[in-house]
């Protein structure tokens, strides 16, 4: 495979927080973009995301090196009125930058788009928030958990009928949000490839999440008629479900109806093909609960392992129910390159979760431990051009902050 990653020499400053803009970074950097983490002087919040409940408990600072690998590390303070010339330096330094702060504090900040855009008129300025940029609630913050899944429409429908909404997966909005943040930087640059120009570039958590709900949106859009929540003894499609084998394994079958007759040999019932109440698809849903208890019953007589011999034979669609211990274990993920080495971060931490892309002929950067908060401070300020001495005055008014101990 080729060694020069596509994005070798591309300069990306990162002034994002939590996940969504840094995961973005990550991105670039998997393919080779020289990425500088920017961090107030107390650090960015997700450093002690994995101390707050419900996240699962580990010594290890696991979605810190998630999120903010192969990059270096600038502490700044960006309220310091020195820090502005800094940040001047950055922008023109910069092909791309990733910002998240709010509007508000953006603005007294300086930056803008309007404040940086000068400094650098080919830079990309790629912006994520959690609602957009415009209407009345534009300025609320927003978390993956609220922008994403609860105001997008998605955390209405996982779920069963008669059940709340449940809590959703930590990150799995901010992630998906990211894969949009980067895709409108990468369109970004193709402009500036033909034309020379920079380009103002954004996303939100809301519109990646009515993307990700985008069939029942626009089904709503259409006025359709939608079926009531599922509800899995009486689903309105028997054969698109959830079932449970012997041995307490959970797993969905997705069929088309041209796949039925395969499903009902494969199980060994035969008979249901000529039972008048599952003679056509129209007739099946309007018994779906008797066959349910039918497919409840068969498949509760056999371990997952006979169900998944039968499937695959018969070449049907299903998917079983993994738990993350489970899911790291699947040879799907190394073979693949979904899990890969991760090298430095210490502890438990010899493997990370790589990013969703791949170009066949091009190796993805290796995965290395994130910064620890302003590791490379000096080494960044004299690649900016600034010398010793401002350097130490930088320091003294605390506007770069000395780098502490290792972080975790």
């Amino acid at each position: 495979m080729a060694t020069d990653n596509i994005f070798a020499g591309l300069k990306v400053v990162d002034l994002a927080s939590f996940i969504a803009g840094p995961a973005a970074a990550v991105i670039l950097s998997d393919f080779g973009a020289d990425v500088i983490k920017v961090e107030p002087p107390t650090g960015d919040t997700w450093r002690i995301g994995y101390k707050v409940p419900p996240q699962p408990r580990s010594k290890d600072n696991y979605p810190w090196h998630l999120n903010n690998r192969n990059k270096r590390g600038l502490a700044l303070d960006l309220k310091s009125p020195q820090a502005q010339e800094v940040l001047r330096r950055l922008v023109i330094w910069a092909d791309v930058l990733i910002v998240n702060t709010p509007h508000p504090a953006r603005e007294k900040l300086k930056l803008g788009y309007d404040d940086v855009a000068a400094w650098n008129p080919r830079l990309i300025y790629a912006d994520v928030t959690g609602y957009g940029d415009s209407g009345p609630d534009a300025q609320l913050p927003g978390f993956d958990l609220t922008a994403y899944w609860a105001r997008s429409g998605l955390l209405s429908l996982t779920r069963d009928a008669g059940a709340p909404p449940t809590f959703p997966v930590t990150g799995s909005g901010d992630h998906a949000t990211a894969v949009s943040l980067y895709s409108a930087i990468v369109t970004a640059l193709y402009r500036r490839e033909r034309t020379g120009k920079g380009s103002y570039v954004t996303t939100s958590l809301l519109a990646a999440g009515v993307w990700a709900s985008s069939v029942m949106a626009q089904a709503a859009l259409a006025d359709a008629t939608f079926f009531p929540l599922h509800d899995r003894a009486n689903p309105p499609n028997a054969t698109l479900n959830v079932y449970r084998a012997a041995d307490e394994t959970w797993f969905l079958i997705v069929l088309t109806p041209d796949k039925w007759p395969a499903l009902a040999n494969g199980i060994g019932r035969p008979d249901l093909l000529t039972d008048a109440r599952f003679a056509d698809p129209a007739k099946q849903a309007a018994n779906s609960g008797q066959l349910t208890a039918i497919l409840d019953e068969t498949f509760a007589a056999q371990p997952m392992a006979h169900w998944r011999e039968i499937f695959e034979q018969s070449h049907l669609t299903f998917g079983v129910v993994q738990a993350p211990a489970d899911v790291i274990k699947d040879p799907q993920l190394r073979a693949n390159d979904i899990v890969v080495p991760l090298e430095g971060a210490g502890g438990n931490l010899n493997l990370t979760i790589g990013s969703p892309l791949q170009v066949h002929g091009v190796a993805k950067a290796p995965a290395r431990r994130a910064p620890e908060l302003g590791e490379h401070s000096e080494e960044i300020l004299k690649q900016l051009g600034f010398n010793t001495g401002e350097i130490d005055t930088l320091r003294a008014s605390s506007t770069v902050p000395k780098a502490p101990g290792r972080a975790a």
